[in-house]
């Protein structure tokens, strides 16, 4: 799985995400890239993103996210960046930062992070994010980077989605959720969290909190499986009704990604 990480010094969770069996086939590598912010990303970052061929960026973070932490791109990136105006974890704070409010240990944190799960299916705003992203991938040509604050909460939710709508096994796409635990420089990414986290909250918190808070768990995605499937049966059916992926939409995104 590791083969699949691209290790940058600024940018964190960066990798391809193509590449598993799917229900026709199998989905190609180097169109599908997802990674956490761009913010702290060297110039070497940059030209090593660009060798990507990147046509089309989809941002799930929120307005307030991007004007703290605006990405930094490469002088020859001319593709299209995608968002959705407001605020896509439900308030001002990535999911990993709004479950840090008021909790001291690592229980409480996967506690917390699992409540965010069962809501985030559904928040407005990021639903919109989500609408554009198939709707990219499903019309536009070329790579494409999916990214949030992290590459792990927001971003985990809508490649899982994309995986169960190909048809990708179960195991694969939970193994590639789970990545987020192994990816490149994880001390340096918690550290720079816990940081943030703390200033905002307090010292109280553990360090098994904050690893906690800034991994993923297999309850968090379960957690979401679980109320899309309480509210709407499937993923397919919440996929259509909600995100507006229709048959023929699927079937566009399997022309395209899947060989």
């Amino acid at each position: 799985m590791n083969d699949r990480v691209l290790v940058f010094e600024g940018i964190h969770n960066f990798r391809d995400y193509g590449g598993y069996a799917a229900a026709d086939g199998r989905l190609r590598h180097g169109l599908l890239w997802r990674s956490g912010q761009h913010c702290d990303a060297t110039p070497d970052d940059l030209a090593g993103v660009a060798d990507l061929g990147i046509s089309t960026v989809i941002d799930l973070r929120g307005d307030s996210e991007r004007q703290l932490m605006p990405c930094l791109r490469h002088e020859s990136f001319d593709g299209l960046v995608l968002f959705a105006p407001g605020e896509t974890a439900g308030s001002e704070l990535a999911p990993h930062e709004e479950a840090g409010r008021g909790i001291t240990t690592a229980d409480e944190a996967r506690a917390a992070m699992t409540r965010l799960y069962e809501n985030m299916p559904f928040r407005m705003v990021l639903v919109r994010s989500l609408t554009l992203y198939f709707e990219a991938l499903a019309t536009r040509e070329g790579a494409s980077l999916l990214h949030c604050l992290a590459g792990k909460d927001r971003t985990g939710l809508a490649a899982a989605l994309l995986h169960r709508l190909l048809g990708v096994h179960e195991d694969d796409v939970m193994a590639d959720y789970l990545l987020t635990n192994v990816a490149g420089n994880q001390k340096r990414r918690i550290a720079a969290a816990g940081a943030s986290i703390r200033q905002r909250y307090g010292s109280q918190i553990t360090d098994e909190a904050i690893e906690t808070l800034m991994g993923v768990d297999a309850m968090y995605l379960d957690a979401a499986t679980r109320s899309i499937h309480e509210r709407y049966g499937s993923t397919e059916r919440y996929a259509e009704e909600v995100l507006g992926v229709d048959a023929t939409r699927r079937q566009a995104l399997r022309q395209k990604l899947v060989n």
